[in-house]
């Protein structure tokens, strides 16, 4: 399997399934997961509420790519290298942005907001270092610089580190997924999986 597994795998998934012809032992490989839980997710039998993530979108695969390993079953897919700024230790306490940054976080909450929703407030706030508000306003199209703002990636403006972001996202995706089990749900990963992303987390 993958060493390197893409950002949220199971939501990556999920995509893969439903919008390309590729076997489920390239897109076992490709996700880190086994291919048998490749099968099951396509049977709707694992995340049957998780929305697919696009690698695409997210510059983990390039369509390119896709198509490369669609005409060929066993060819294996390769993950974009990232340009991306590589993460940096940071003491704990508040985050401080830059002045010259801090004009770049409404086009990242916008970026969140369309992505990841599921994402707390609080989280996004001690991600990129803002505020309930601005995230409501943007959120309700009522910031008083609606019409310029554009979603961009938080790391690509410097905001957080690549690190921090699939951390947090990490985090949402198994409280979403207890919340799920809670309600009586359909659980959404295997034990082992839980496990898995638990440590990739850690180790991010």
């Amino acid at each position: 399997m993958s060493k390197h597994k893409p950002l949220m795998p199971k939501a990556t998934a999920v995509w893969l399934i439903e919008n390309t012809g590729l076997t489920f032992e390239q897109i076992g490989e490709f996700c880190g997961l086994h291919h048998l839980e490749i099968q099951a997710i396509a049977d709707g039998e694992v995340a049957g509420r998780m929305h697919g993530l696009n690698p695409v979108l997210g510059g983990q695969l390039t369509k390119d790519e896709i198509e490369r390993c669609e005409k060929d079953s066993r060819a294996r897919l390769n993950k974009t290298k990232s340009d991306l700024p590589k993460a940096k230790l940071r003491s704990k306490g508040p985050k401080y942005t830059p002045i010259s940054k801090r004009q770049d976080k409404p086009d990242a909450i916008m970026w969140i907001l369309k992505n990841h929703a599921e994402l707390t407030d609080s989280q996004i706030v001690r991600l990129i270092g803002t505020t309930k508000n601005t995230i409501d306003k943007i959120r309700n199209r009522e910031h008083w610089n609606m019409a310029n703002i554009k979603a961009q990636h938080p790391v690509a403006l410097g905001l957080c580190s690549q690190g921090d972001l699939e951390a947090t996202i990490a985090r949402a995706q198994r409280k979403q997924e207890k919340e799920q089990k809670a309600a009586g749900k359909p659980a959404a990963v295997k034990e082992e999986t839980v496990s898995e992303d638990l440590q990739e987390a850690k180790e991010a």
